[in-house]
């Protein structure tokens, strides 16, 4: 496994084995502190001799100085490992808020590009009868037009280009651009006589 601060990132994994790891060095630091208290509650600090000077005959003294030395030794892996944890940690939630931030910069710069990228419309659709061409094409109230057969913004004076495009079109497909919730929408549309009134209704 990869140290902290090594050439592959931290994943959660890697945390959870730090952890895992840790909680088994606490089990045996307890494990020693109560055999130390198996031995007449000897702790850290009590003398292993008598008032004479004499090594005490009422323990196991090898025991008690192995497991010292054991809590001692533990003890000191515990913090290293702490620490491990602590930096793993760091770097995970650094590289989520990296990503978090990574990911909304991606997000505005794909609406910008879009918004850029959007042609501009000369006219608005502000009504659609229903059954009629303009209803059947899939055309909606307020869609934008930005291109209408060979009409687009450079070349638009006013609606009567649209219908003399209309005109000469009856009954063949027209390409018909429009801009809907922020995106571009081609339609195909066919000019043609109906129930109602014009050829697009």
């Amino acid at each position: 496994m990869a140290q902290p601060g090594g050439s592959r990132p931290v994943t959660v994994r890697d945390v959870q084995e730090l952890v895992k790891r840790k909680d088994e060095i606490e089990a045996q630091i307890k494990a020693c502190y109560e055999l130390l208290e198996g031995q007449k509650g000897v702790g850290m600090t009590e003398p292993l001799v008598d008032a004479e000077g004499f090594p005490r005959d009422d323990i196991d003294l090898y025991q008690v100085r192995t497991a010292r030395h054991n809590i001692i030794c533990l003890q000191n892996d515990h913090k290293a490992l702490m620490k491990q944890v602590e930096e793993a940690l760091h770097q995970l939630h650094a590289r989520e808020k990296e990503k978090h931030a990574k990911d909304e910069a991606e997000a505005l710069a794909e609406a910008l590009s879009q918004n850029q990228s959007l042609p501009q419309a000369f006219a608005k659709v502000n009504a659609v009868t229903p059954g009629s061409p303009a209803s059947t094409s899939g055309l909606q109230v307020d869609d934008e037009i930005v291109e209408f057969g060979s009409v687009n913004i450079s070349n638009f004076q006013n609606l009567q280009n649209i219908a003399t495009v209309v005109q000469h079109s009856e009954g063949r497909p027209l390409s018909v651009t429009v801009i809907r919730g922020g995106k571009k929408v081609h339609v195909g549309l066919t000019p043609k006589r109906w129930a109602g009134k014009g050829l697009l209704g």
